[in-house]
């Protein structure tokens, strides 16, 4: 009997690829740079008992915590009891020696209860702050002047009746996985050591992030302090893929594929959903032939189109916002 491939995202995201390989009954490894990311694709190999997440959760918000935002923003952002449990819960996983897949749960959770719509009418709120997008946290200035000139407050949310809620939707919360939360990293896939010893057939299957893309780390500032990071928007962009022109852009592609070549054996093969950002100039066609070109152990097989972001969930629906969606194309490519 032919041997499972083993599925590799280097850029995993929040972990589409290694949600998908999981209900297929395949091993996966993921890896990214973004701990938001690496957070919440590793809650999609995590498989544990509602009922255990929730306790720990109980036990983590029951503590005092030591450090609490005392910034206008926060103030707004959440109620004072809200808020208490918020550092509760954060400095407790923060805290952790080692991450669970009940923690990994509780913490991927937390992050997508972190900021949202307010609710309407009665009963568990499924977010915990005051009016903010979902996807994106919009900047503190902006939000209190938002929230001011519309009288808006938050609502005095119980964080694990909000987390209970969400969770009790995930109906394969402890279903079986192949894959162990360890299989994603937050590693930089442009660096060879960031690759352990994969056996086996390979199939990489992933996204990079479109050219032109380097507000993430901004967007997501709220979580990155969930997770750690500073009160205050950081705009330092270290890591990301560099953006400061379509050869330097291609060359870090071209590391990745490069790479992923060397492990890969016979029959390795390699699909990429890439599009672009309708701001920036770009053809993202191009852009992925010569990385292809560049790392010179990959063949084209073929280059369909994907349609645009209006046709499922995509990347360009966190990128374009209100601009209008661009085209975005599937590459097959197979090892030379």
């Amino acid at each position: 009997m032919a041997q499972s491939p083993t599925v590799y995202d280097p850029f995993c995201g929040r972990g589409t690829t290694i949600y998908a390989a999981r209900k297929l009954g395949l091993r996966s490894y993921g890896l990214d740079i973004s701990p938001i990311a690496v957070a919440i694709a590793q809650a999609k190999l995590a498989s544990a008992e509602l009922e255990n997440v929730t306790a720990l959760g109980e036990k983590l918000v029951a503590k005092t915590p030591k450090d609490v935002p005392g910034s206008p923003f926060f103030r707004r952002a959440f109620s004072k009891k809200t808020l208490l449990q918020i550092c509760s819960l954060r400095e407790g996983l923060l805290n952790e020696k080692q991450v669970t897949d009940e923690s990994a749960i509780l913490r991927a959770a937390a992050l997508g209860c972190l900021h949202g719509p307010l609710p309407i009418g009665d009963g568990t709120p499924s977010y915990f702050s005051n009016q903010m997008p979902r996807t994106f946290a919009s900047k503190p200035d902006y939000s209190l002047r938002y929230w001011r000139d519309r009288d808006m407050f938050p609502p005095n949310a119980s964080v694990i009746d909000v987390l209970t809620k969400k969770l009790k939707r995930i109906t394969d919360l402890n279903a079986d996985s192949l894959s162990c939360i360890q299989n994603v990293k937050c590693l930089d896939a442009r660096k060879a050591t960031s690759f352990g010893r994969i056996n086996g057939p390979i199939v990489t299957v992933t996204s990079p992030p479109y050219y032109g893309m380097r507000t993430y780390v901004q967007d997501q500032w709220l979580r990155m302090w969930f997770l750690g990071g500073a009160e205050e928007i950081s705009y330092e962009n270290h890591n990301q893929l560099c953006h400061s022109g379509h050869e330097r852009f291609i060359e870090d592609l071209a590391k990745v594929w490069g790479i992923i070549g060397k492990h890969a054996q016979n029959e390795a093969h390699l699909y990429v959903r890439f599009g672009g950002i309708p701001s920036v100039k770009s053809d993202p066609r191009k852009i992925l032939k010569a990385s292809l070109e560049e790392a010179g152990c990959w063949k084209l097989v073929s280059v369909r189109n994907a349609q645009t972001s209006h046709s499922g969930k995509r990347q360009a629906d966190y990128m374009g916002r209100e601009s209008d969606p661009t085209i975005e194309f599937d590459f097959h490519a197979v090892l030379n």
